[in-house]
């Protein structure tokens, strides 16, 4: 039988009350994937890169406190995705609470997908990747923001869904995603697939988990974030990653378009190897990209802390700690550096007018009290890529 919007190795639309949703088939794919030489190919690239990442990763010196700025990214990548405004300054300024009458409301969207990316790798040291956990991922990303409330936050749904523009209805939604009594058993046969399959490439099981994940849409809101996060989780429960360092949604949001058009393919005709293709381009570009950004943040630690203890010799300890403070979040008050530098209120205020002499922070607010100083190259690292 020819590809088509009826049936397909991805699944099949069937009618079901008003609505006409499509139903996927028990997974893995059959027939099963093609592994052409351009996708193993593009394979072999992706690998590379995930291993260059991990190896850049070792590097760095505490690497724990660069997660942050790569988390906050992503955060920001994929709640744009969704629509939201809110930038990576926006993101770093609310954490550190910088008063700013202009910060977007929907900030509040990508601190609470950072708490519930931090909520999922922080229960995967007791709890294996499981429906559970993304129901407690999914509590975490909605439950405290004020347009997740009646979402249903935690619990996978019970009434249908459309996916299309804002007040679409069955005549012209992009995709009706099967009918909520199938959602478990959809779900459940996707976990199993997860756990199971060890002799199938790790990324293409990523790859396919996550397009299978949004076919089945198991969230009244949330999917795509949820979705996101979950590439995350994977590559960390099986350790293809040491740390939480690689996220795509910058290449799924610099391609949006073609994103959102290779899911649909793979639910009108299964196209299942034209979307790996492009899902394992994104983890060779994206690994490779924040490899780059993982050198560049070695070679400017060093630059600055040569640039401190040349420029202040004795008194460059409490600099350094306030420096290194600076990899976790970029804004930093006087307040904040007397805690970090452990000094009194005025010191700290020298300490950190000497950072900015360097060039190293500068003052973002414009105002005379309450100042806040920005880490300015290493923000730019993040933001302008």
């Amino acid at each position: 039988m020819a590809e088509s919007r009826a049936s397909n190795r991805a699944g099949a639309y069937e009618q079901q009350g008003a609505f006409r949703t499509f139903r996927p088939k028990p997974f893995p794919p059959n027939p099963p994937i093609d592994y052409s030489l351009d996708l193993l190919h593009q394979l072999s690239l992706a690998d590379r890169a995930v291993a260059r990442l991990d190896g850049a990763t070792e590097v760095l010196p505490n690497p724990d406190l660069f997660v942050y700025m790569f988390a906050r990214k992503e955060a920001v990548r994929s709640s744009q995705i969704e629509g939201t405004q809110a930038t990576l300054e926006d993101v770093i300024k609310a954490e550190a609470g910088v008063p700013d009458p202009d910060l977007p409301d929907d900030v509040e969207e990508a601190t609470a997908y950072i708490a519930a990316m931090n909520q999922g790798l922080s229960r995967l040291a007791s709890l294996p990747l499981s429906l559970r956990l993304l129901r407690e991922v999914h509590a975490a990303l909605l439950g405290p923001v004020s347009r997740g409330k009646d979402k249903t936050p935690g619990e996978f749904r019970t009434s249908q869904v459309l996916v299309g523009p804002p007040g679409c209805t069955a005549e012209n939604a992009t995709y009706i995603p099967p009918s909520p009594k199938h959602v478990t058993d959809a779900l459940r046969d996707l976990e199993r697939f997860f756990h199971d399959n060890p002799d199938m490439p790790f990324l293409v099981k990523v790859g396919l988990v996550h397009a299978q994940f949004e076919t089945i849409h198991p969230f009244l809101d949330g999917n795509g974030r949820v979705g996101r996060l979950l590439i995350t989780l994977m590559l960390c429960e099986k350790g293809i990653i040491s740390r939480p360092l690689l996220y795509l949604s910058s290449y799924l949001k610099e391609h949006q378009a073609e994103y959102y058009r290779r899911l649909q393919d793979v639910h009108e005709f299964g196209r299942w190897e034209e979307w790996l293709m492009f899902f394992l381009q994104g983890v060779a570009e994206t690994g490779n990209q924040a490899a780059h950004i993982a050198k560049k943040i070695v070679q400017l630690r060093e630059q600055h802390r040569q640039s401190i203890v040349t420029e202040m010799g004795k008194g460059a300890g409490s600099a350094l700690a306030v420096l290194e403070a600076l990899y976790k979040l970029p804004i930093i008050s006087f307040a904040e550096a007397s805690q970090v530098a452990q000094v009194e209120i005025a010191p700290a205020g020298k300490i950190v007018h000497k950072l900015e002499a360097l060039g190293i922070v500068r003052e973002i607010t414009g105002r005379r009290r309450n100042q806040r100083f920005l880490y300015h190259e290493y923000f730019g690292l993040f933001n302008d890529t």
